[in-house]
């Protein structure tokens, strides 16, 4: 396992012959954040920026995305590939232990490294994700189209793939975010290589991920479910997974959808960094009231 210097930040090794690119910035204890879906580590830096000064912040570009390699086969793409790769990440920079913020397809890899390795974790926040789908014949149909989308993007490539994505009903609420933001968003995307999102959805996808719901009541690490008001399939989706985790809390963020980190960053942060502070206040075992719901100010 090896780490050089990239573009910016560094290349770290993950696996043999396949890098991941990591931004390392502020000091203190390791928080590693996760993007989704056709994201980069660079889509949190704004966000994560007032957590510097207390924290390590490691930004990951997940396989396939940003300037991590983009392997053409298919098998560095499965999520439990992806959590070793994460794992590797840690051990390159000497971590033996960190606390783990992803949204939407990184909050699943993040809740997939907790129950994997769940000593590795001090602490989990999450948003909009969901920790894969249970029924069989759900799973089955959401492969299908997933499939269906990464075979459209490898035939219709990605600015017709990106015109398609970000006309989701699941994204229209960013609308607010302005023209200016809306136009960084989609250069990001299309900064993207098409056959490492049409191998992340095979691989990485919720459909194509083990579901990992008989392993959480196991999971007794803190666990923040952030999830915006505006994005009800989500919520209930939090509220299901409050009710099976020991030591989880859920807090609604208010005039947000799904990226709530980008919709509303200041009351994301908010909860973030209560969350994050008794974290690590409390001793390990310690398994405060859990509170099912709670609305965070704008």
């Amino acid at each position: 396992m090896s780490a050089g210097t990239g573009r910016s930040g560094l290349r770290i090794e993950a696996e043999p012959g396949l890098f991941l690119h990591v931004e390392s910035e502020g000091s203190g204890p390791p928080l590693l954040l996760l993007h989704g879906f056709t994201g980069t580590g660079r889509g949190l830096a704004e966000f994560s920026a007032p957590l510097r000064e207390r924290f390590r912040c490691l930004r990951v570009d997940l396989v396939g995305h940003g300037q991590s390699d983009a392997p053409r086969e298919l098998g560095p793409y499965s999520m439990q590939r992806c959590v070793a790769q994460l794992a590797r990440v840690l051990d390159a920079l000497s971590l033996p232990r960190a606390h783990l913020f992803g949204y939407s397809m990184g909050g699943r890899c993040a809740l997939a490294l907790a129950c994997a390795e769940p000593a590795r974790v001090a602490s989990l926040a999450l948003v909009g994700a969901s920790a894969g789908i249970a029924d069989p014949a759900a799973r089955a149909a959401r492969a299908r189209d997933d499939e269906a989308l990464a075979l459209s993007l490898e035939r219709d490539g990605l600015p017709a793939f990106v015109a398609r994505w970000m006309a989701q009903p699941l994204f229209a609420s960013q609308a607010r975010l302005g023209d200016a933001f809306l136009a960084r968003a989609r250069a990001e995307r299309l900064a993207q290589r098409a056959h490492g999102l049409a191998n992340s959805l095979r691989g990485m996808g919720s459909a194509a991920q083990a579901p990992l719901f008989d392993r959480l009541p196991q999971l007794a690490l803190p666990v923040l479910l952030l999830v915006g008001a505006e994005d009800a399939k989500f919520a209930a989706i939090a509220r299901d997974l409050a009710a099976r985790l020991p030591r989880a809390r859920v807090a609604q963020i208010p005039q947000a959808g799904h990226a709530a980190q980008l919709e509303n960053p200041g009351a994301c942060l908010q909860a973030l960094e209560a969350h994050l502070r008794e974290s690590c206040e409390a001793p390990p075992s310690g398994a405060p009231p859990r509170t099912l719901e709670a609305r965070v100010s704008p």
